[in-house]
């Protein structure tokens, strides 16, 4: 059943599991070494408060292993771009319907008290709204197909403005606007620079790993806050820019997200805790 997962997408990353896989996983054989070298590089390098952030040995190390990953390495195969349903291996379990009714698929690896590792699988054109990451670092690595991010920095020291309602919005610069497309590098996300507000657009059917260091946790000021963007014109401001750079800024104000998405089972390589 599909549930409107404003809510829901908040209890899939903000949960705190100390566990990475089912039970009833525990008697698959191991199909590669991968996914747990990452858990342990992971497990060394993080800490629950984030603090210290990750040294840039420790980002180039993970980066290095994320970028060997593949499809096969966690269980899934790789989306023909003529089914637009990107639901890896749901696709027999539902009937075909319109793409705008289909769910984005999340697969949990590894929650714990310093680090979440997880998948999400997109069909064509499904979105994860722009969204922040507090205090976060975030490692993306595109498994398949090809995914639109679109990404932001908050500009320093913070510049608020109000709209026509009076509701708060805060000017951002725009890190990246770009469509990436697997095989590719992976991509990092910091608590102030690096893109750390994106969003998500599926080009083609695709799929991203994801690890989130420390990981979304409301009661310590880790809570996913979702945003519109409107165009730098749009409200007044005391900071001036060349007319030709406009586009590179823009206002962010609170919303609430629109996502469909529901909870799969990860029947990749078990990590053993």
């Amino acid at each position: 059943m599909l549930q409107k997962a404003s809510d829901k997408f908040r209890v899939f990353l903000e949960k705190r599991v100390h566990f990475g896989v089912s039970r009833s996983q525990t008697s698959m054989a191991r199909q590669s070494s991968k996914v747990e070298a990452i858990y342990e590089l992971c497990k060394k390098t993080f800490s629950p408060s984030g603090s210290p952030p990750p040294s840039a040995e420790a980002v180039s190390k993970l980066s290095s292993l994320l970028d060997a990953i593949h499809p096969a390495d966690v269980g899934l195969k790789e989306e023909n771009p003529d089914d637009d349903r990107g639901l890896g291996f749901f696709r027999d379990n539902l009937n075909r319907v319109s793409r705008w009714t289909q769910p984005i698929t999340y697969l949990n690896l590894y929650e714990g008290d310093s680090f979440t590792m997880c998948i999400f699988c997109f069909p064509t054109s499904s979105v994860i709204p722009l969204h922040d990451h507090p205090g976060m670092t975030v490692f993306s690595k595109v498994l398949y197909g090809s995914l639109h991010v679109r990404a932001y920095d908050w500009v320093e020291p913070s510049q608020e403005s109000k709209g026509s309602n009076y509701f708060p919005v805060r000017l951002a610069k725009l890190a990246a606007d770009k469509v990436v497309t697997a095989p590719c590098g992976t991509s990092v996300l910091y608590p102030k620079r690096g893109g750390n507000l994106h969003s998500f657009t599926a080009v083609t059917p695709c799929a991203v790993l994801d690890i989130l260091t420390p990981p979304y946790r409301e009661d310590l000021g880790r809570k996913c806050t979702y945003y519109r963007d409107y165009p730098y014109t749009a409200f007044p401001t005391e900071i001036k820019v060349e007319e030709e750079k406009e586009e590179e800024y823009a206002w962010l104000g609170e919303t609430e997200p629109n996502i469909y998405m529901r909870e799969g089972n990860y029947t990749g390589p078990i990590i053993q805790i």
